[in-house]
């Protein structure tokens, strides 16, 4: 009989990479390389393991971000706080956003004594740590993460997670794509920073942002949290694929003859745009910018002017074409559901960093940008690492001796005969999620039919697409994907309401009954509950 290892390709084909590890993390964004350096840092033996290169790859890496950084000073600190309360819904926890703003203001601090991160000065001569390139700054991640002692697999995907016989994460499975063969690493925990779902919208730095930790989670049991506030759009240049949004703050929008686009805005009036590109195009201006300020746009977002610059196209003078970009939850707030202090889920061994997990806890139901995300990303990576070093601790050597097995399901094990076609199911999934009549201007009449189409999708391809070799990557992405979308359509359809980004066309207002945190499950079949504590009213 032919052994079949945990990705589902014959171990007579290919000879699997064996390792062991105290702690694994699935991811190499920066709440990833956080949560490698302080599991570390703890004492744990850890193992890396990157769908692209640590460094470069993810949405961090490919451009510049802001930080959610605010000196500890009570008023200061209050003001951030209360800014996106109301945005939010006021579905956020003051308590995490006090931790998430301490722990981010200790990290920055650590980037600039520790990594000697070259933060720019004001005329004062002192740092202004509210922001960071992100190229440099995830190179520095990746130096640190290696000098901690972290053996890192680049171009190494996971694909699944193990278990051990009581159903806690024993692990997880996956596919070196340079080395052409599978891996497997046993581990007493395992982080999930494998950033959010984008649906291979080509929005910038997330061709690897498939949502793939999500499905692995799921099928471990765990539940995710906020998955209607997952409509997230950037605006966009029509003629490249950067998406920082910030400067628009300080954009007009116009109609294609010119005139002012009425309510087209940034952060409150994306949906004018979205309506507007349905039947004619958008055009832009940064026109409100003092020329100082250009100046220190140009300084903050460097990249974010290369795509202007070579088309001979000044943006704060000339107009020209945008468009939305869907972004998923990599700027949306869903993900999966945190049940501590340290990051953990609903599942023994399993902890969540970053875009992977739910940012709910500081954002509500309104998208956190750049900002808020990065906060998230060093704060939860640091505590998923403490956390599942602390984990795997308690486990003494049972870790790399403990039988496991691979969970994996759609995309890998197929339920019928195999094929392949990932492609399709792709297709099928971005024909559902990125029209912005669809998931952005929602409606339940749209909705349903919708998420009709993709549980037809779940059922064609859980029962017959596995890929071998490096497609097994693919496969397992369109099956992430899919999940993520009837995850999205499911929640958004429980919530009967307006709230934050998740704004119903047929109900227009805030029901102040549905003031709390949607839970959301399943597989197969899946399910949306109301988180059992409702939460307290705001004073």
């Amino acid at each position: 009989m032919t052994e079949v290892s945990a990705t589902g390709v014959s171990a007579t084909e290919k000879t699997v990479t064996e390792l062991t590890a105290d702690v694994l993390v699935a991811g190499g964004g920066p709440a990833g390389a956080w949560a490698a350096i302080k599991a570390a840092e703890a004492g744990a033996s850890v193992v890396l393991a990157d769908k692209g290169y640590l460094g470069t790859s993810g949405a961090t890496a490919a451009a510049g971000t802001g930080v959610w950084y605010v000196e500890p000073e009570p008023s200061a600190r209050e003001a951030a706080m209360a800014s996106r309360e109301g945005l939010g819904g006021h579905l956020a926890d003051r308590e995490w956003m006090a931790r998430v703003l301490d722990q981010t203001y200790a990290n920055m601090n650590e980037l600039a004594e520790v990594s000697r991160y070259p933060f720019p000065v004001d005329e004062d001569g002192r740092q202004i740590r509210r922001g960071l390139q992100g190229p440099e700054y995830m190179r520095r991640m990746r130096v640190r993460v290696r000098r901690a002692g972290v053996r890192v697999l680049d171009h190494s995907p996971v694909t699944e997670l193990l278990a051990d016989g009581s159903g806690a994460v024993a692990g997880a499975a996956g596919y070196q794509l340079r080395g052409d063969r599978p891996f497997r690493v046993r581990a007493g925990a395992v982080v999930l920073a494998t950033g959010g779902c984008a649906f291979l919208s080509k929005a910038l730095g997330c061709d690897v942002n498939t949502g793939d930790g999500a499905l692995f989670a799921a099928e471990a049991g765990a539940e995710l949290s906020g998955m209607e506030f997952s409509n997230a759009y950037a605006i966009a240049p029509e003629f490249t694929s950067v998406t920082k949004t910030a400067f628009y703050m300080f954009a007009t929008f116009y109609h294609a003859d010119g005139t002012v686009l009425e309510g087209a805005g940034s952060q409150r009036g994306r949906s004018v745009i979205a309506r507007t590109l349905l039947s004619e195009p958008v055009l832009c201006r940064i026109d409100r910018a003092t020329p100082e300020e250009q100046q220190a746009m140009r300084l903050a977002q460097a990249n974010f002017f290369l795509p202007f610059d070579r088309q001979g196209i000044d943006p704060f003078t000339d107009l020209f074409p945008v468009t939305l970009l869907a972004e998923g939850t990599v700027r949306g707030t869903g993900g999966i559901r945190i049940t501590g202090p340290d990051c953990a889920t609903t599942v023994p061994g399993l902890y969540a960093a970053g875009d992977a997990a739910t940012r709910e806890l500081i954002c509500g139901g309104f998208t956190g940008g750049g900002s808020h995300n990065s906060a998230w990303a060093m704060s939860s990576g640091t505590w998923a690492g403490q956390g599942a070093a602390r984990y795997a601790a308690r486990l003494g050597g049972l870790a790399g001796r403990r039988g496991v097995r691979a969970l994996g399901e759609a995309g890998v094990r197929p339920s019928g005969p195999a094929t392949g076609g990932h492609a399709e199911y792709v297709a099928a999934v971005q024909a559902e999620v990125l029209p912005y009549d669809k998931n952005l201007l929602r409606h339940g009449d749209r909705l349903a039919p919708a998420l009709d189409a993709l549980d037809r999708t779940w059922r064609e391809l859980s029962g017959t697409l596995r890929e071998d070799g490096a497609g097994l990557v693919r496969a397992r992405s369109a099956a992430a994907m899919t999940a993520h979308a009837r995850w999205m359509y499911n929640a958004a359809l429980a919530r009967t309401e307006t709230r934050g980004m998740h704004k119903r066309q047929d109900l227009p207002e805030q029901d102040p009954s549905q003031r709390r945190r949607l839970v959301t499950g399943g597989l197969h079949e899946v399910w949306t509950r109301p988180e059992a504590a409702a939460l307290a009213v705001a004073s």
